[in-house]
């Protein structure tokens, strides 16, 4: 996957949001991580619709863990609806990313560049620039 220079990474899963930003080259990413945001969670909706359709199937949908989707999406809406986001990829587990799908704003979905359905919050920086890197 092409990650663009200065492109903003997004790593995230159903409890944690970690910001990293590509200080490499496009096609050999080299991430420095920015931090971590602690995100109140407060759109509960998804999980009280029941719209995780694979939770629904073996009943583990975790009304927490769709929310913390849209917490991550509201968060990175602001930012683009704001003009402070350039180029961005997401990282997320898939139930995870599909949430943060549901709730792009149109703005965010233009700034979007690249996505991993895959949960790389615990790896290792040389794992995570290698999974995009080959993706």
């Amino acid at each position: 996957m092409k990650v663009p220079p200065r492109a903003l990474v997004a790593l995230a899963n159903g409890e944690r949001f970690v910001l990293m930003r590509n200080v490499g080259e496009a096609f050999d990413p080299k991430l420095e991580r920015l931090g971590e945001l602690d995100l109140e969670l407060t759109n509960f909706a998804a999980g009280a619709r029941h719209q995780d359709p694979a939770g629904q199937r073996n009943g583990s949908t975790d009304i927490d863990e769709l929310a913390h989707g849209a917490a991550v999406a509201e968060w990175l809406n602001d930012k683009a609806l704001k003009g402070r986001l350039g180029p961005l990829v997401l990282a997320a587990d898939p139930k995870t990313l599909g949430q943060i799908r549901r709730h792009c704003h149109k703005e965010l979905q233009r700034h979007i560049v690249g996505e991993l359905a895959k949960d790389l919050i615990n790896s290792p920086t040389a794992d995570i620039e290698k999974a995009l890197a080959t993706a």
